[in-house]
């Protein structure tokens, strides 16, 4: 795997690195060892999964807040989005800055989103399923997001009127 560091600090996107052969491919998407050769967290207690049915779905920005603030491991296996993370960390230079990524079953690319980060994404193809590493449980408690389109952040979201959640139009811009 190949990390590479983001303009945010302690974000990366990860490349798997490919064995090639007449059948197809072969790729590592997780290493233990690699994560701790970069001082990540890698104490991870679930896995999810997000199946969207439409292109233009949006899902964020979440976040839990502390004592269960949560790492991500994001990969896109079928289908591609426009991924999104907003630093919420006070103490950072990039405080309140949203930085994106394109994932989809193609690039096969992750993103590695340590503690002190919203997440969302927008789904640019129909039928796109997001695979999730998450190091703690959810806490619905704890369960937080900013709206999609808050006025302080202005995300540029590629597709306009997005297909929203309840609980997601509910979050104040």
């Amino acid at each position: 795997m190949k990390f590479i560091q983001t303009k945010f600090k302690g974000v990366y996107v990860i490349e798997i690195q490919k064995n090639l052969d007449e059948r197809g491919f072969f790729a590592r998407t997780f290493d233990k060892k690699q994560f701790l050769e970069l001082g990540l967290d890698v104490d991870l207690f679930q896995c999810n999964v997000s199946f969207n049915k439409k292109t233009g779905t949006l899902r964020g920005m979440h976040y839990q807040s502390s004592p269960y603030e949560e790492i991500k491991i994001v990969r896109c296996t079928q289908g591609k989005i426009f991924d999104v993370i907003i630093d919420l960390r006070s103490n950072s230079p990039t405080f309140r800055k949203w930085i994106s990524f394109e994932l989809s079953s193609k690039n096969h690319k992750m993103i590695y989103i340590p503690k002190g980060f919203a997440h969302g994404f927008q789904t640019l193809e129909d039928n796109t399923e997001i695979f999730y590493h998450m190091s703690d449980y959810y806490m619905p408690k704890y369960a937080n997001g900013i709206a999609w389109n808050d006025k302080s952040v202005k995300i540029k979201w590629p597709i306009e009127n997005p297909i929203l959640s309840v609980n997601d139009k509910s979050y104040e811009s």
